[in-house]
């Protein structure tokens, strides 16, 4: 077969698909080169934060960083049933990051992320990325987000001393008379000690 036979013909080449992109982002120099060209995007960094973690404030300090306007929101899920209710929820996040960055927003959602992003007219979704498999679960997330609202996903990789940090082995840690610091902050740990001890009453 020469190569000329070879060739695709037109009615055979493949047609561009429309996919989701989804950005990685190192740490370092490269990710403030890419800051300059995103500095006017809003972003919305989603989650329960139930409650929120140092590995949460990492992402959302670093989402800061790089786009202009930062919406922290605490997505209120009906099906479970959180340590926090949504208002202490926003208060701690508040509370926690205090006025250390003027361009981040705290606020809450019972409804979907894309109808949130939608109404304050962001056009990227910020979510934390562990190695624990969280890629899958995530990735398909992207893709719905992508259909319903052509909102696109940024994945930042946890730092790697942080990434072992997650709300519910705090709950669970805390819960057995653990220790977490170094894993939530100071004012976390007091409102933790309270809802546990009224849980256990």
């Amino acid at each position: 077969m020469c190569i000329d036979d070879m060739r695709l013909r037109p009615s055979n080449r493949v047609r561009p698909m429309r996919i989701p992109v989804v950005f990685f982002v190192k740490r370092g120099p490269n990710a403030l080169r890419f800051a300059t060209l995103i500095r006017m995007t809003i972003a919305v960094c989603p989650g329960s934060y139930d409650p929120i973690t140092d590995g949460h404030l990492d992402v959302i300090r670093r989402c800061a960083r790089l786009f202009g306007e930062v919406h922290v929101v605490v997505a209120v899920n009906a099906a479970k049933t959180p340590l926090f209710t949504e208002e202490e929820r926003v208060d701690i996040i508040r509370h926690t990051l205090g006025d250390e960055a003027t361009n981040i927003v705290v606020s809450s959602t019972d409804g979907l992320i894309t109808d949130y992003c939608k109404r304050v007219g962001a056009t990227v979704i910020v979510k934390g990325l562990r190695q624990n498999g969280d890629y899958e679960a995530e990735l398909g997330m992207a893709l719905v987000n992508r259909k319903l609202a052509d909102i696109e996903t940024m994945f930042l990789p946890a730092d790697p001393v942080l990434e072992h940090i997650s709300s519910s082995v705090v709950k669970d840690v805390a819960r057995h008379g653990g220790d977490v610091r170094g894993m939530v902050p100071d004012y976390v740990i007091e409102k933790l000690n309270v809802a546990l001890r009224t849980e256990r009453d």
